[in-house]
């Protein structure tokens, strides 16, 4: 399936200069849903995943669909102070200041196979993050599942050398 004619680019969001890849039409296509799912699944099907990391917010949306496909658990990362018991935490970079992610303590076993899935990955920040998160947690990390890839910021260069799947390049 061709998802750039389902992705929306929306101009100057959420600022002047900046192009949005907004990811809501191919949500609403049942088709285009479904590919996105099995896009994101299939690569990892035969590795024994037993949970699915999704990125607050868009990663949600995908991630849990994706666990269900493979059989496995969901986690959230969230940003500070939406999880209710003790979490893992992690402070990082960005190009104008920091963010914080949250996972809870438990939610991942030592030796437990973890793939991460967000909606976009740009300049992989925040998927390294969490993938030092799952470090904390004890967890090896198997992979990344992108919807998106803008391959202009180099994002790839931030991740650990582990299979990166993408579905779409801008």
């Amino acid at each position: 399936m061709d998802f750039k004619t389902l992705i929306r680019d929306v101009h100057d969001f959420p600022q002047p200069g900046i192009i949005f890849r907004d990811i809501t039409p191919v949500l609403a296509d049942p088709q285009g849903f479904q590919a996105i799912i099995n896009g994101l699944s299939l690569p990892f099907t035969n590795a024994e995943i037993d949970y699915v990391v999704g990125i607050e917010s868009r990663g949600f949306i995908t991630g849990a669909p994706v666990a269900f496909k493979l059989g496995c658990g969901f986690v959230p990362v969230r940003k500070p102070g939406k999880l209710p018991t003790a979490v893992h935490s992690i402070e990082y970079a960005l190009e104008y200041g920091t963010d914080k992610l949250e996972m809870h303590q438990d939610a991942i076993p030592a030796g437990s196979k973890v793939l991460i899935v967000d909606d976009v990955i740009a300049t992989g920040g925040t998927a390294a993050a969490t993938a030092k998160l799952i470090e904390q947690a004890g967890g090896n990390l198997v992979g990344f599942a992108f919807m998106i890839e803008l391959l202009f910021l180099e994002g790839r260069k931030a991740l650990p050398d582990l299979p990166i799947v993408s579905l779409v390049s801008y």
